[in-house]
């Protein structure tokens, strides 16, 4: 899983790990700025030719875009919870994987995937092509990297390891691959059955990138981003952000690194330097993904604000205006109330407002004394439509503390737990003041 240190507020998975500030940043309706999730971009990866793009979220739906008109082609819907990783296949295909453990494969003008190459048991992470595009690999919290066959055929386990996995990529060769996770190491395997070497960074790998040459630049959770050689030797290390660094990617000439950071910006990295050339700033609170877009300077982002953005790495630029959207009415009026800040880390997928609708979850507004799975307008999973449950302060609060797994077996709601009593009890206060119910 992906780590956050010195947040003691939510013990989270992925999907809503610090997923919002009070302040979510939005824009004008243009071709510039690419809306229609309904939950924080997580995943994002452009075609080869640098036409399309396809975004994954927490609200379950992958979205095809027409880059450049900023246009919907298709929406993708496959999964069961939180789409965490996209690639875009040689082929014309494209991949997406889950939190439900699934990886997916789909064709353009095809409303339901064409394969379901790959199951996990635990949620996938990362998703890497092999560099003569013929494979597939997939890391997952269930401690496993699985390569899939595009062409085809049965998946393997290429790697069994201690712990989540958040990140995996192939050497040049594609004769080995890279993994990082939340041990704090990155692992060079072989896939031929030799040994595998183990480099210790001290903390957990969040995401990794691999050039062409086989240098390896790995974000931290303390926002460092370490660069090793293709052999695991050290050449340096930047400080790109105060907070952990949640996505990496590289440019296609290969000479930029950039390192999203989860409280809501982007370093631009000259890789020869190892320099910090210059900070994108205001991209969607918190950054969940990001990728550069072949055959231009350009640098797709995607964040808590449900937007896909357009950035010129090379000078900074955003692509189209970034205007501040109005915070919620009920967080601006109860900002001094203790459950507010615990609250955060859910305000990207739920609103608290008469007028707020439905995002990736429903909408809180009246959801004291309301029966689980009947808020107007959301499309709940089937097994929440069957629950004896009526939202009180004290189912509430048995739901963050066991979880939504343990508590509502089939839910679409991303793991979480708040395991402070005293921030337990200031959330569902806050909860009951700030959506009417008090």
């Amino acid at each position: 899983m992906l780590s956050f240190p010195r947040f003691r507020r939510l013990s989270t998975s992925v999907a809503m790990a610090l997923a919002a500030a009070a302040l979510a940043l939005a824009a004008p309706a243009a071709a510039q700025e690419m809306r229609g999730h309904g939950g924080p971009v997580r995943a994002l990866a452009v075609a080869p030719d640098g036409r399309l793009a396809l975004s994954g979220s927490f609200d379950s739906s992958a979205i095809l875009w027409d880059i450049e008109q900023g246009l919907a082609v298709t929406v993708l819907r496959g999964h069961d919870s939180s789409v965490n990783a996209v690639a875009a296949l040689p082929d014309g295909r494209f991949a997406t994987a889950g939190e439900d453990g699934r990886i997916l494969l789909w064709r353009i003008g095809r409303a339901e995937p064409e394969a379901r190459p790959v199951t996990h048991e635990a949620p996938v992470a990362a998703l890497a092509l092999s560099p003569d595009g013929q494979r597939l690999a997939s890391a997952s919290w269930d401690g496993t990297v699985r390569l899939a066959p595009l062409s085809g055929g049965a998946a393997r386990v290429a790697t069994t390891q201690r712990g989540p996995l958040n990140a995996v990529g192939f050497a040049p060769d594609g004769r080995s691959i890279v993994t990082g996770g939340h041990d704090g190491a990155l692992r060079f395997v072989p896939l031929d059955g030799g040994t595998d070497r183990v480099v210790e960074l001290g903390l957990p790998v969040n995401a990794l990138a691999v050039a062409a040459d086989g240098e390896i630049a790995a974000g931290l959770a303390d926002g460092r981003v370490v660069v090793l050689s293709g052999t695991g030797q050290q050449r340096g290390e930047i400080r790109a952000a105060e907070t952990p660094i949640v996505a990496v990617g590289l440019s296609p000439d290969g000479k930029r690194i950039a390192a999203a950071g989860i409280r809501g910006s982007v370093a631009i990295i000259d890789r020869a330097t190892l320099a910090v050339e210059r900070v994108l700033v205001g991209p969607g609170l918190p950054v969940w993904s990001l990728a550069f877009r072949p055959g231009t300077e350009e640098l797709l982002t995607g964040g808590g604000d449900r937007l896909v953005r357009r950035w010129l790495a090379s000078t900074g630029e955003h692509i189209g205006a970034v205007i501040m959207a109005k915070p919620s009415e009920a967080l601006a009026r109860l900002a001094d109330h203790p459950g507010a800040e615990v609250f955060r880390a859910c305000a990207a997928c739920h609103t608290l407002d008469p007028d707020g609708g439905n995002r990736a979850g429903p909408t809180l507004h009246g959801v004291i004394g309301r029966r689980i799975g009947t808020a107007p307008g959301y499309d709940y999973s089937p097994a929440l439509r069957g629950m004896d449950i009526v939202w009180t302060k004290e189912t509430i609060a048995r739901l963050f503390e066991i979880g939504p797994m343990a508590y509502t077996p089939g839910t679409k709601m991303p793991e979480q737990r708040v395991t402070d009593p005293e921030d337990l009890k200031d959330l569902v206060d806050f909860i009951a003041k700030a959506t009417g119910a008090e």
